[in-house]
């Protein structure tokens, strides 16, 4: 996500600064003069007439944030898995639930969930507390 001044996210241009960039460049204004005219970069109108010619469409395109979380994706089944058994390694999960996730995908996908697990094994008991 592009950031603005401040940190915030950049909103897109309005439909109707769009549609005046498009009107003064098919009138013959050239791309610098209508970028100079509105203060936008030449790039952009650019883009915008071969978005139109390409594709014939001139708004804003729907913004990807990347792929969707596993947590997300696999929540029915990670949840479904903590209930069958709460204290599984998340080698465990990955091998017995056949959930598709790396090790650190399956952890942040029980943080995100909410859910928790035992997080290790019971070990041997320490010898230095025996008499």
């Amino acid at each position: 996500m592009a950031l603005g001044h401040g940190g915030r996210p950049m909103r897109a241009y309005a439909m109707d600064l769009r549609q005046r960039v498009l009107t003064d460049s098919d009138g013959g204004m050239a791309t610098a003069a209508v970028a100079a005219k509105y203060s936008v970069s030449r790039a952009w109108v650019r883009r915008l007439k071969q978005r139109r010619k390409a594709k014939g469409q001139i708004g804003p395109t729907v913004q990807k944030r990347g792929r969707t979380a596993g947590s997300v994706t696999y929540a029915d089944r990670i949840r479904d898995a903590v209930r069958q058994a709460p204290d599984a390694t998340l080698a465990e999960y990955r091998e017995r639930y056949k959930l598709p996730l790396s090790r650190s995908a399956r952890a942040r996908a029980l943080v995100a969930l909410g859910l928790t697990r035992k997080k290790s094994r019971p070990t041997q008991r320490s010898r230095t507390g025996r008499t």
